[in-house]
């Protein structure tokens, strides 16, 4: 699992968001406002559930994790029952069975969910933009739908969206609202799991740092490299994280790979020298951008809290998929995945914790936000830092870049 970070300009003793005026844009990955213990968002904490007066902008990059449609659009389909049975009450073209992190994300904010960039059938961009993408990675760059593709969308969205907006189309997004806009990103996952399959350890843990790299590069989109001539240019950052128990624990060669809660320390410890390579872009991006503040988050610890102390959470199964084929102890079968002929399906949902075997039940992703957003895993306490509420943190005033890195899984 990996860790978070967020990225905000500092204005003296007070925290304040805004453009890095360094012929850079800044793109802040910030990932989930939301915390339903038990699947209720009326059950949000008041820390949570604020009552933001300012509407976001956002524009979110990333994987399934994140994906509201964009692959359904891409490639002309919709997911089978009982996907979206939750919330929707019907396939909502999400790999869950509810809402994802970006839902509640958007929710918390008072805005629409996002419409995803390949949705050509009367897309509303008003409140930003959905570039995620099912199976992306950050490597092969040129590969759709790869960070660096997603980035180039966002690029060619940032380009023409504001001009069209002159000419008098609507639903689009206008040139100050890219300015004030939240960046949200959730990707790696799938670099780490596909290195897993054909790698050993050693040479897994000898192709981190050029994930490290790739999210380098895609922070600085620097104006010499034919994208758009702003003093603004798009930046980004992601890390792999664990893979969900159940299939990382069928990939297991001997029982001696899992660790005590039944989860593969291999794949484990490879995320941890990813959050560590991490760390040190942090403190890079520290010394480089002298006017903004970097705060990195332990996503590793919560997910992996979770887990270890499911039964605290009111989850009665960790390692078991709510839907897929098998049955326990994991209901994990690679050929007949949820929603296909042969599936069996929980009950009740907010008693899993994995939806799939790969992917996460909105019971939770909900209490995976609410830990990001207690500040509790942060190496600087954003509680301390202000006295400014959350809304206010992310919204009010000024300009906001935020970027909060989550990954998932």
């Amino acid at each position: 699992m990996p860790s978070f970070m967020i990225v905000v300009k500092e204005n003296a003793s007070k925290l304040d968001m805004g453009v890095v005026k360094e012929g850079r844009y800044l793109l802040v990955p910030f990932f989930t406002l939301y915390m339903i213990l038990f699947l209720y968002l009326p059950l949000l904490p008041h820390s949570v559930h604020c009552q933001c007066t300012k509407t976001p902008i956002i524009f979110n990059f990333g994987d399934s994790n994140s994906d509201t449609g964009g692959y359904a659009d891409g490639v002309g389909l919709n997911f089978a029952p009982p996907n979206g049975r939750t919330y929707f009450h019907q396939p909502a073209r999400r790999l869950s069975d509810g809402r994802l992190m970006i839902d509640f994300l958007c929710e918390s904010l008072n805005t629409d969910y996002l419409t995803p960039y390949l949705n050509s059938l009367g897309p509303n961009f008003t409140n930003g933009v959905n570039f995620a993408i099912i199976g992306s990675a950050t490597l092969p760059r040129y590969v759709p739908f790869s960070l660096f593709v997603q980035v180039s969308q966002f690029l060619r969205f940032r380009s023409r969206s504001p001009a069209l907006t002159l000419n008098g189309y609507k639903d689009l997004v206008g040139d100050e609202d890219f300015e004030n806009a939240l960046y949200t990103i959730d990707i790696g996952q799938n670099d780490l799991a596909a290195s897993f399959d054909n790698l050993t350890y050693s040479q897994v843990i000898e192709r981190i740092p050029s994930f490290i790299t790739e999210i380098k590069n895609a922070i600085w989109v620097s104006p010499r490299g034919n994208q758009i001539g702003r003093e603004e240019i798009l930046g980004t950052q992601h890390w792999p994280t664990r893979m969900f128990a159940p299939k990382l624990a069928l990939l297991a060669r001997n029982a001696t790979e899992l660790d005590e809660h039944g989860c593969l320390q291999p794949l484990n410890n490879a995320a941890k020298t990813f959050n560590a390579q991490l760390r040190v872009l942090c403190e890079q991006l520290r010394r480089e951008l002298i006017n903004v503040t970097i705060v990195y988050v332990d996503i590793y610890s919560i997910k992996y809290d979770l887990i270890a102390n499911a039964s605290n959470y009111g989850f009665e199964s960790p390692l078991m998929a709510c839907c897929g084929n098998g049955g326990p102890p994991y209901n994990y079968n690679a050929n007949i995945n949820c929603g296909r002929t042969g599936y069996t399906v929980c009950h009740e949902g907010s008693k899993f914790i994995s939806w799939d075997g790969v992917h996460y039940t909105e019971a939770a992703n909900a209490i995976f936000a609410s830990k990001i957003l207690s500040t509790h895993y942060s190496l600087l306490n954003l509680a301390s830092t202000s006295s400014v509420t959350i809304c206010e943190f992310y919204l009010e005033k000024r300009q906001r870049n935020l970027v909060l890195n989550c990954r998932e899984d």
